[in-house]
């Protein structure tokens, strides 16, 4: 028997007032009806095509204008959600009712599809000030729901053979394996939260597919072509020269990451030592502070924000600018490498790729370099610092900018 949902829109008994939308649930001729919270008023309403009405009208403010949008999206998610609950009840084998299907339902929403659940969990995490962490979660979810073409599922229904199909598609899709694999570990973290929280037992749907870590393209550049985009003329190209010279500090601060950069206090400055804390380890570092540094500060100097460097160049909407900032000198960094006749995709991270690479050829120590760079593991970097003299890396990375 068939189930079928409709999407009703019911005007407000008071004039001027929006009216309310609610799904009409019918299994076996017997109707049932789910209510929204969500609020149109009759002209935002197509009642031919039961959705909401195209917005032609110039008038409509743009608040108006977002809230429509919201009620669209939510619209489509709930229809997703309800047909997740009807193909589930239908794959029993077992007869239900229309009754059923909203228990069902109403049962998804409290104990979260998948997309929901993830949401919630980058929201905690944003909440939690791990907004680089968001960021990439955020990513995989992205890129998971444009293989599910948009559609929601339930946490059962993912199987070993649904993630199979899913990196193979990123595969057709030309995604690097380094990629693929930093997708899989995220959408298994989040699915190992699930079962600790009983929402659904372990079924180990990531066990075939790859979550290792791949052979990446080598990024660093050698000290020469360093030299040769610092000695490039770029005093008539502004935005330009700011990108090689935010290129260059991160090399001279021992390949500080540009976030890292972007967050740099004034404070952080004091005695001839520029201390820092790694925003993706927590991680204090201390580096001596060396005239080549002091040269690119004095070229641009900071405004009133309290940041080192003009990155960052208003209270407000840090994040915003820092990723904006951040896509303008990768971008810019582009056109420099072609000025300075290099084969290679220059980013902020080949630089700092390159000072690890250079300090290698330096014969330096790994466990040296690692502390220096503020190594990616909280757990390895703990054993370094234990142990380490920090003059030791300030000595290396003399010896590296002496090279210059």
């Amino acid at each position: 028997m068939t189930t079928t949902v409709r999407i009703k829109f019911r005007p407000s008994t008071v004039a001027g007032r929006p009216g309310t939308i609610v799904y009409l649930v019918t299994h076996r001729r017997v109707v049932r009806q789910i209510m929204t919270d969500y609020k149109l008023y009759p002209h935002e309403w197509d009642e031919s095509r039961s959705t909401v009405a195209a917005m032609n009208n110039e008038d409509i403010s743009d608040e108006r204008k977002e809230i429509i949008l919201f009620v669209a999206m939510r619209l489509r998610q709930d229809m997703d959600r309800l047909d997740m609950v009807i193909r589930n009840l239908n794959g029993r084998k077992m007869a239900y009712t229309s009754d059923n299907v909203v228990d069902s339902y109403h049962e998804l929403i409290r104990t979260h599809s998948f997309k929901l659940f993830m949401e919630d969990t980058i929201s905690r995490l944003k909440r939690m000030g791990k907004e680089r962490t968001s960021e990439t979660y955020t990513s995989a979810l992205v890129s998971f729901m444009r293989f599910r073409k948009g559609k929601d599922l339930l946490f059962e229904e993912i199987t070993s053979s649904l993630m199979t199909e899913y990196e193979a598609w990123l595969q057709s899709n030309h995604v690097r394996m380094n990629t693929i694999s930093f997708y899989n570990r995220i959408l298994r973290a989040v699915y190992n939260r699930a079962v600790e929280q009983e929402i659904t037992p372990q079924r180990y749907p990531f066990k075939h597919v790859y979550t290792g870590i791949d052979k990446t393209i080598k990024r660093a550049i050698p000290l020469k072509d360093i030299k040769r985009i610092k000695d490039l003329d770029l005093s008539f190209k502004p935005s330009l020269d700011f990108a090689r010279d935010i290129f260059l500090f991160s090399f001279y601060t021992r390949g500080m990451s540009f976030v890292d950069i972007a967050y740099l206090k004034k404070s952080d400055l004091q005695n001839g030592i520029l201390s820092y804390q790694r925003r993706k380890t927590n991680q204090t570092l201390a580096i001596r502070w060396e005239r080549c540094m002091q040269e690119i500060l004095d070229k641009h100097p900071a405004n009133d924000t309290g940041y080192l460097l003009p990155i960052i160049r208003k209270a407000g909407d840090e994040r915003r600018q820092y990723r904006n900032a951040l896509r303008l000198v990768n971008n810019k960094l582009k056109k420099i490498s072609e000025l300075a006749g290099l084969h290679t995709n220059l980013t902020m991270y080949v630089s700092r790729h390159s000072w690890a690479s250079a300090a290698k050829d330096q014969n330096i120590p790994l466990s040296v370099i690692s502390e220096g760079m503020g190594h990616d593991s909280e757990r390895t970097t703990q054993i370094y610092l234990a142990s380490l003299d920090a003059s030791k890396v300030d000595k290396a990375n003399r010896l590296i900018l002496g090279k210059l």
